[in-house]
């Protein structure tokens, strides 16, 4: 059953559409990775998914419900490519913030962020003011409050930009246990790499429509074809430009 669902929808910004007769699905307790270059509508089509934006025409839906709708939004965990948290706050201040936005009572954020703290690789940081984190901290802090109120859908924005080779690995393997707890995952990425290594599905966009999709598995490595192969020809970049890159 699909739980993300962008039927033909299209939305346009004056003479610019963004998003242009685009469809696709995510199905419940799957990791799809959202690809495609800068411009590509990525970003604004997760902006439809979040209900900031309404589509100008076609349908889209977050299990079964516009995203528009609070009681959906509460079904979601976003993270943002670049987060601008108050600096000055702590992590448990600003987890606390965000839990109470989220209508967690302290008690559940107290138990969450304890777990969380530990997840996402924080353990000693919790008393320390975000001003004085790293790009991979904030990030890690972004991973936290993401997950903080155990959504049932996560749609993360860029979530391995800024990690080191271990938090990579270690946010690798958080998803995959996201997954195996039945949570449904679409994140846009342009590390193909990542996106080949944990993805069930993928989607890639050029000029507002998907222009491929499918299963990892029809684009997994094999010497003659892998997912940047397939990215870069759905792009119509030759093989001499990407050597030229």
């Amino acid at each position: 059953m699909a739980v993300i669902q962008l039927e033909s929808v299209v939305k346009s910004f004056g003479s610019v559409k963004a998003v242009n007769d685009l469809s696709f699905e995510v199905g419940g307790g799957e990791i799809t990775g959202f690809l495609g270059a800068n411009g590509a509508g990525k970003t604004t089509a997760i902006k439809m998914l979040l209900g900031f934006i309404r589509p100008d025409s076609g349908r889209v839906l977050v299990k079964g419900r516009d995203p528009q709708l609070a009681e959906t939004r509460r079904l979601i965990g976003f993270m943002p490519e670049t987060a601008h948290y108050y600096p000055y706050l702590k992590v448990h201040e600003l987890l606390n913030l965000y839990g109470g936005l989220c209508g967690m009572s302290k008690a559940e954020i107290a138990v969450r962020f304890s777990e969380l703290i530990v997840k996402v690789g924080l353990t000693g940081a919790e008393n320390r003011q975000l001003k004085t984190f790293s790009k991979g901290m904030l990030q890690r802090v972004g991973i936290a409050q993401a997950l903080l109120h155990d959504p049932a859908v996560y749609i993360l924005d860029e979530p391995f930009t800024g990690l080191d080779p271990l938090a990579r690995i270690q946010f690798r393997d958080l998803l995959l246990a996201e997954k195996k707890a039945g949570k449904t995952i679409l994140f846009s990425s342009h590390e193909l790499s990542e996106a080949e290594l944990i993805c069930d599905n993928v989607v890639i966009l050029k000029e507002g429509r998907a222009v491929w999709s499918g299963t990892t598995a029809e684009v997994a490595g094999d010497g003659t074809q892998n997912l940047e192969r397939v990215f870069l020809r759905m792009l119509g970049v030759a093989h001499e430009e990407k050597e030229a890159l």
